[in-house]
């Protein structure tokens, strides 16, 4: 019987195995970015949040903050689409970029910043998974700054035949796995840091805790995506007018905040700690 498996690609799930083994990390960025392998030092996982100059200025929350060698990276899961999403992208781009000029520091000092965005849905009308956005001129093609990349991985994109001298798409292929047979084709492979990678998502899958909480996120990501798309019909049906549209944000804002505080309680009767319910609600 096949044993049930955590994916990869749920952002708790991602977060801890590439936190918690620095040579899958390196491993993981340099065969996205097809770079080599012994290029990538110094990695530091950094605080997971961006601050707002602001009081009212907005929280740019990060899966992945990295500084890698002379470089800024930030690694993203994205499960469900978001219409504003490449404008977020831009926001937490720029932010990262002047995240660490000192002052007194010259602009020339700013490093060379990388997002990588994993989406779980479609961005680009084009059939290759990976999309890079550099700054170019528009005319001749030029590029106008090398600090400047975005990534987009589009995982439903990702196609199913294995190639083991395809590191970068074994890698989505790993992240897209959600069962056992797909894990075991990926071992077959015999690529020794994927039979790693499998193998602790096996380890991690016989974690009851683990796979609780897995359990849970799933849970609340499907709930999350239920109430937004049910909002949108009763908007659309009934021309709610913008009072009736507070009142009801305002009650599904009292209803969200008492589920989450009854979940909460259930997460500590269950054994988990502070931190990793905190972890649990960090999105």
């Amino acid at each position: 019987m096949a044993r049930d498996v955590v994916s990869a690609k749920l952002d708790i799930i991602f977060k801890k195995i590439f936190t918690e083994n620095v040579d899958m990390l390196q491993s993981f960025l340099a065969d996205i970015l097809d770079i080599p392998y012994d290029d990538i030092q110094d990695i530091i996982v950094a605080k997971q949040e961006l601050t707002p100059e602001t009081v009212d200025g907005k929280f740019s929350r990060l899966d992945l903050n990295l500084k890698v060698a002379d470089k800024l990276i930030n690694v993203e899961i994205q499960l469900k689409g978001d219409n504003d999403y490449r404008d977020r992208t831009l926001f937490y781009w720029a932010k990262l970029y002047t995240s660490e000029l000192k002052s007194g520091e010259t602009y020339g000092q700013l490093k060379k910043t990388i997002c990588i965005n994993i989406i779980n849905f479609n961005m680009f009308d084009r059939s290759d998974y990976h999309t890079e956005i550099v700054a170019s001129i528009k005319d001749t093609g030029e590029i106008f700054s090398d600090k400047f990349s975005i990534h987009f991985f589009e995982l439903k994109k990702v196609g199913k035949e294995v190639n083991p001298n395809n590191r970068r798409e074994l890698w989505m292929q790993f992240l897209n796995a959600d069962s056992e047979e797909e894990f075991e084709v990926l071992k077959q492979t015999n690529v020794p840091i994927m039979n790693k990678a499998v193998n602790i998502i096996y380890d991690l899958s016989e974690d009851t805790k683990i796979r609780e909480m897995a359990r849970l996120r799933e849970k609340a990501l499907h709930d999350e995506a239920s109430a937004l798309a049910n909002a949108e019909n009763k908007g659309i049906e009934k021309g709610i007018s913008i009072g009736e549209a507070k009142g009801r944000a305002e009650g599904e804002a009292k209803g969200r905040a008492e589920e989450r505080n009854l979940l909460i309680e259930k997460m500590r009767q269950r054994g988990m700690s502070e931190d990793e319910i905190k972890e649990f609600f960090a999105d």
